[in-house]
């Protein structure tokens, strides 16, 4: 047990450095090009592995979803995610993926697990502009060396999710509680996300909230704009406020992850006065604690935009009274 709760310690303390495990997993082969390519996802968002149980399937539900299997008394919708990417697996679908994504908690089914690797932000690598797969969100250099043909396909599971179930996800913004936010006129939020559905939704919802927001798909992206923003305010003598009213970051990006620029943000004497929300699918204790460690001033859960409007009012309205110290949502990580 003491063993197995320093696994959970020291992957958790990952996120210190911008470092984190990666499942390595195979889906058979391509339909298109008849390859078998590897597929990850972040061990964080996995609950377990179970070799394929038994389960059942509801009169009327469709491809890709299987069914439902009882996991130590959950009742949890299984996935083909072979299905899902495109793939024909030559063994069969013989292990189920149980995770966990924004309070949700489903089961995908795969043809075999290969490993665990221990990989650093900066060789994961966005992919919109180089893959054409909707779900692939990025691609995983799985050594350090730059021409390296040893990769990973990371699945925008969020994407997947909506698609499968979109009534639980609502990207239309409707009946939003949105107060009257104090924010300076020109000032923009920051927005950093990867996984476009994700993005959407919060681009939709800021609209909404008629908060103004700059959105980039990496963390690197967004820290770089901070850099421009702050040279500017310094040059027309304002505080850095002037310029940005909050920063919203998801926690998993490519080439820098949402702890890293948040704990960039927050050590910063100039940068610290931000606002920074983290708005994330991984939840439980350990990323509790590591929000709390780089001294981010909210969390919420994806896909909850009544809940993401009430952290913003809670954060801004903490930060025009200068109160010091990190703020978590009045709905606690769960």
């Amino acid at each position: 047990m003491d063993n197995f709760q320093k696994d959970i310690d020291d992957r958790a303390n990952l996120t210190l450095s911008n470092r984190f495990e990666l499942l390595l997993f195979r889906l058979g082969t391509s339909m298109n090009d008849n390859k078998s390519e590897l597929f990850g996802i972040n061990v964080f968002k996995l609950r377990e592995i179970v070799p394929m149980p038994t389960f059942t399937k509801p009169a009327g539900m469709k491809s890709p979803l299987m069914g439902m299997v009882n996991i130590r008394d959950q009742v949890i919708p299984v996935i083909d995610l072979a299905a899902v990417a495109g793939c024909k697996p030559a063994t069969g679908l013989n292990i189920l993926l149980i995770t966990e994504y924004a309070r949700s908690v489903q089961a995908f089914a795969v043809e075999s697990v290969e490993n665990i690797m221990r990989l650093d932000w900066k060789q994961v690598h966005a992919a919109e502009t180089a893959v054409s797969g909707r779900y692939i969100t990025s691609i995983a250099c799985l050594d350090e060396k730059t021409d390296t043909n040893d990769l990973a396909m990371v699945l925008d599971v969020e994407q997947i999710l909506y698609d499968i179930t979109p009534a639980n996800h609502d990207l239309h913004a409707n009946n939003l509680n949105t107060p009257k936010f104090n924010i300076k006129p020109g000032a923009v939020a920051i927005v950093a996300e990867d996984s476009k559905v994700a993005r959407s939704m919060l681009e939709k919802g800021l609209q909404a909230m008629e908060i103004p927001a700059l959105m980039h798909i990496t963390g690197k992206e967004a820290w770089e704009k901070i850099g421009v923003l702050a040279a500017q305010a310094q040059a027309e003598g304002v505080p850095i406020t002037d310029k940005i009213a909050l920063v919203l970051t998801d926690l998993e990006m490519p080439e820098m992850d949402g702890f890293t620029l948040t704990r960039k943000i927050k050590t910063d004497e100039i940068l610290k006065a931000i606002p920074v929300v983290i708005h994330s699918s991984l939840s439980g204790n350990a990323n509790e604690d590591h929000i709390r460690k780089v001294k981010a001033d909210g969390y919420v859960a994806k896909f909850e935009l009544n809940e993401l409007s009430s952290v913003i009012e809670e954060v801004l309205e903490r930060a025009t009274k200068q109160i010091d110290g990190p703020l978590i949502s009045r709905k606690q990580l769960a």
